[in-house]
């Protein structure tokens, strides 16, 4: 058996514990399956004296996360402390000037600063793997990079967040507002010290960013992705949506075209029976999309301390076994810096209006969408209040500037009492 591979461990919350459980745990089956053994030689984390759960005498105590990352006695820096600057960002630099392989879990460190890494871990010969950055548990990462390797991938989709989905499905499931739900998850833990990283599409789009990177051959460039959160979809949006046969997903769609890479983040409609329709509370779902394989749907825990610590695991196994290759799928020196597209592909849209309750408002709304070469597919009028009426229409589909156009045009009637909603309807 070749010699032990020696870890140090920095951030020792709910994936770091997850990962010291897993060696305690399976020590004899990782060896079996490595052909070594897996150690962990010292630790790191911001607070000595916390109760974890687990005892922690029998590694080294670091203070200072760079300090561990050069040890001489670390063969692999595990960086799960997170953020994308300061001690985790220093470390991982640190760790890779050292010789030291990396496995990370931080998709932010790696969507802003994945280049930079990327060229120091190849100039060094080094492993930089980040299977737990995206989608928790969903060896996505590992698809893309091998077992999708033989394709030219056309499209990545999916929904990345689990807290963005479970509030969507538990306003629908409970008939409750954003707002209720949004506090009803906070209270319960599921989102980020800052719930704007969740609700405001940043964490999801920190993944897209990774993922577009690696299945188009391109320079990480999260700052071109379009951005939009759930905090707009309401309730309304909901039903309406579920009684024409869609879901609203904040759903991550990117793909190469002739203008170059398109990267949104966005709520958007997708037909209720579609795998992404179907997928309910804190579940990630990836859809892959390849020239030779066609589609296909990986589904798992997003998020959680056994599935994450289960990604990190997958990536010291890979190092221990000696299996080693490009960051991103290809040479970092050799990753092309594309043009920005924006969604110009037509798509029909789902728009949700309140017009004044006044003779012509609705005729008006249609000549709009008529003079802007917009058709409508369906239209349903909701229950009158006192003097407003709810309207929904579906469109054929339609370019965004076009609708762009309409929306702006539908503003000048004076016939909305209040701006419309209009989620795009994707093809899944």
């Amino acid at each position: 058996m070749s010699a032990p591979l020696r870890l140090g461990i920095a951030g020792l919350g709910t994936v770091g514990i997850g990962v010291l459980r897993i060696i305690r745990q399976h020590a004899s089956l990782l060896a079996e399956r490595t052909g070594r053994d897996i150690l962990i030689t010292a630790v790191s984390a911001r607070e000595k004296s916390k109760d974890r759960g687990l005892p922690l005498d029998r590694y080294d105590w670091e203070e200072d996360p760079v300090a561990l990352a050069t040890r001489d006695d670390v063969d692999v820096f595990v960086e799960l402390i997170g953020g994308d600057e300061g001690p985790a960002k220093d470390a991982v630099e640190a760790a890779l000037a050292a010789g030291k392989d990396v496995v990370t879990a931080n998709k932010a460190l790696l969507a802003i600063h994945g280049q930079a890494l990327a060229k120091a871990a190849e100039g060094a010969g080094r492993a930089l793997r980040y299977e737990a950055a995206v989608a928790g548990g969903i060896p996505v990462i590992k698809a893309l990079s091998e077992g999708l390797a033989g394709n030219e991938i056309t499209r990545v989709m999916g929904v990345m967040n689990g807290s963005c989905n479970y509030i969507l499905t538990r306003m629908e499931s409970a008939g409750l507002s954003y707002e209720e739900v949004f506090a009803e998850a906070d209270g319960l833990g599921y989102l980020e010290a800052d719930p704007q990283l969740d609700v405001g599409g940043i964490d999801a789009a920190h993944k897209l960013a990774i993922l577009s990177s690696l299945a188009f051959g391109t320079v990480v460039d999260f700052s071109g992705i379009t951005l939009e959160g759930i905090d707009r979809v309401s309730i309304e949006d909901i039903h309406a949506a579920a009684d024409m046969g869609y879901k609203i997903k904040l759903l991550g769609v990117a793909q190469k075209t002739g203008r170059g890479l398109e990267q949104r983040m966005q709520p958007c409609l997708v037909p209720d029976s579609s795998p992404l329709g179907q997928l309910d509370g804190g579940t990630n779902m990836v859809v892959l999309e390849g020239d030779a394989v066609g589609q296909i749907v990986l589904r798992g825990p997003g998020a959680g301390e056994g599935p994450t610590a289960s990604a990190v695991m997958a990536d010291v196994c890979d190092i221990a076994r000696g299996l080693r290759g490009p960051v991103f799928g290809k040479p970092a020196a050799t990753l092309a810096s594309v043009p920005r597209a924006h969604a110009d592909l037509p798509a029909p849209y789902y728009l949700r209006m309140t017009l004044e309750d006044k003779p012509g408002a609705l005729a008006k709304i249609a000549s709009v969408l008529g003079d802007a070469g917009i058709s409508i597919d369906r239209m349903r009028q909701y229950g009158h209040a006192d003097t407003t009426a709810p309207v929904l229409i579906v469109t054929h589909k339609t370019t965004p500037d076009a609708l762009t156009r309409a929306l702006a045009a539908m503003e000048a009637t004076r016939v909305l009492s209040g701006p419309a909603v209009a989620l795009r309807i994707e093809a899944v």
